[in-house]
């Protein structure tokens, strides 16, 4: 799975950062970073933060699968 986040889209609300913690986070500046390629094992929780997101902001798309998008 790779994530990728319209930076232009995201208003910092951190409901990724409750969802994934060990994916999402905010640097010393408040800037969301993230993990491009998390874990497998933290896909439910990157789904969560997805869509938690009230901007829609975050998008992922399946390695396996290239043209597919959440």
């Amino acid at each position: 799975m790779r994530i990728t986040v319209d930076m232009n889209l995201c208003e910092s609300h951190g409901q990724c950062v409750f969802a994934a913690p060990d994916v999402f986070s905010f640097d010393d500046d408040d800037f969301l970073v993230y993990e491009g390629r998390p874990a497998d094992a933290l896909r439910a929780h990157v789904r969560s933060a997805v869509s938690m997101c009230p901007a829609r902001a975050i998008s992922t798309i399946d390695e396996g699968e290239p043209n597919a998008t959440s």
